[in-house]
């Protein structure tokens, strides 16, 4: 891959120089979250003036993935067959959209005309936030109030109950029945997070059907196991081209040695493992989960939680599935590099993380922060890390077959408008095999063709076809197809 120099004024008015080598296959995604309330207040077509304007600069960016909020509290942003619309969107819980929109089947198809993927993201076990005043009729909790479990001022579905599992994988195969989703993604929001002095209240449950476990602890934890392995179950039934991801909290579990060891990390905050009963590195081991972005929040140098102690332990003990990190956007530009007191701690993350081999990308929290551009991070992200386009990292467990090479590749030059190159999509028996998107490379005369260049990449697209404004004589061209989970076909090559 080739070293791109770059010169640019960075957040503290000092300019920076230095190379970097961009991979060409990395997740790039960010979270577009409806609990913000930035819908509220808005007509339809102002929230979607306003996503679209989102998407096109995130696209401008660099980002191919994006994990939209559909399911907040057992409500929906989308045509549900099971829950009422979100108070998040209109304002009021069941209340639908004037004018009959379906955010989700808008985004999704938003998202694929931009080439991004689009993942449906919900919470399984909330089912009222302590801000919501009334639930609608149709609400799971008015329902089977006897299917949940109060806890702070929020409504949990009780994890401990099997009917509760059943409705989740109900609704999650609703989506994926009826929208052309890429993903279906969980955040950390597993049993609540807990409050000192306060314990959930689901012991008659345990005591009722224990399952043989002797502690309630091991127990919750695989309540939610039994989720996780059902819905990727699912998934991989219903369509198996479907990535099952989670976003889980940052530290999975505070080592007992005060040293990062497989049992987890030198930290001292909130545990996945012991807290929120979520055992993620299980998780990854069965192959039940497709995806990991841990949100690693913190900075460099926050005591309870170091960002690089944190990326260094899910790199050494959890790799063995795509891992991404959920990087925070407004913590970070407000955080100081510790090897230069005039930067943030963008850079200083990035390259850190881009040295781990299990690492494959990033997650931006949130996006309207990555529009908003604060320290000039987005912009860092479009003329550096992002500054070549990306397909996405490989999930050859899922499937590894390359679709059939693109067909009767043709190039035509015109005087004002370039070298136009277009080509036929090859045929499929089957969807996992059919070519969803193409990737079109440009090397110079004499260049060694690379295919592992990111910066050859002129264009991944959906379309048939790509203009060029200058292409020098005697290059070569190269398009090959791409699968639903990004198998490259061998190439078709065009020498000028």
């Amino acid at each position: 891959m080739k070293k791109i120099l770059l010169l640019f004024t960075f957040s503290f008015s000092l300019f920076v120089s230095f190379a970097i080598t961009n991979p060409k296959r990395e997740f790039r995604g960010a979270w577009i979250q409806c609990v913000n309330g930035q819908y509220l207040g808005k007509t339809p077509a102002q929230i979607r003036q306003m996503l679209s304007s989102q998407l096109d600069t995130l696209q401008q960016c660099g980002i191919n993935a994006i994990l939209f909020q559909v399911r907040a509290e057992g409500d929906a942003l989308y045509k549900s067959s099971y829950e009422p619309w979100s108070r998040y969107l209109t304002g009021t819980q069941g209340v639908a959209p004037a004018d009959g929109w379906d955010p989700l089947a808008w985004m999704v198809a938003e998202c694929h005309k931009r080439e991004m993927e689009c993942h449906a993201w919900i919470n399984p076990y909330r089912a009222k936030t302590k801000g919501t005043t009334a639930l609608a009729q149709n609400h799971a909790a008015v329902r089977h109030p006897e299917r949940m479990f109060e806890y702070e001022g929020l409504y949990i579905f009780n994890p401990g109950i099997a009917e509760n599992r059943t409705y989740t994988c109900m609704v999650v195969e609703d989506i994926l029945t009826h929208y052309d989703v890429d993903g279906i993604h969980m955040d950390d929001y597993f049993y609540p997070y807990p409050v000192k002095g306060l314990p959930l209240p689901d012991q008659a449950n345990f005591q009722t059907n224990p399952r043989g476990f002797a502690s309630i602890e091991d127990w919750r934890r695989d309540n939610v196991n039994l989720l996780i392995r059902d819905l990727h179950q699912l998934v991989r039934e219903v369509k198996p081209w479907v990535k099952f991801g989670i976003s889980p909290f940052g530290i999975y579990r505070n080592s007992p040695t005060g040293q990062n060891c497989p049992e987890g990390s030198a930290t001292s905050g909130t545990q996945n493992y012991d807290d929120l009963y979520a055992d993620i590195v299980y998780w990854v081991k069965q192959g039940w989960i497709d995806y990991n972005i841990p949100q690693v929040y913190w900075n460099l140098g926050t005591k309870a939680a170091d960002y690089e102690v944190l990326v260094n332990w899910w790199n050494d003990y959890c790799g063995q599935r795509p891992l991404f990190i959920g990087q925070d956007i407004e913590r970070t530009v407000q955080g100081v590099d510790p090897t230069d007191p005039n930067s943030h701690q963008m850079m200083i993350k990035y390259n850190l993380q881009r040295a781990l081999p299990n690492i494959q990308g990033s997650c931006q929290w949130y996006a309207a922060a990555c529009v908003n551009n604060p320290g000039n991070y987005r912009t860092v992200l479009e003329q550096v890390y992002h500054s070549t386009p990306a397909l996405q990292p490989l999930m050859t467990f899922i499937d590894k077959k390359a679709p059939e090479k693109p067909k009767n590749v043709q190039v035509s030059k015109y005087a004002m408008t370039g070298t136009v190159v277009t080509w036929e999509a090859p045929r499929a028996k089957k969807e996992l095999d059919r070519a969803r998107q193409f990737v079109v490379y440009l090397f110079n005369k004499g260049e060694k063709i690379d295919m592992e260049d990111a910066d050859c990449i002129v264009a991944i697209t959906s379309a048939n076809t790509v203009t060029i404004p200058v292409v020098p004589k005697g290059s070569t061209l190269v398009v090959t197809s791409l699968d639903r989970l990004h198998n490259e076909s061998k190439p078709v090559k065009v020498k000028l």
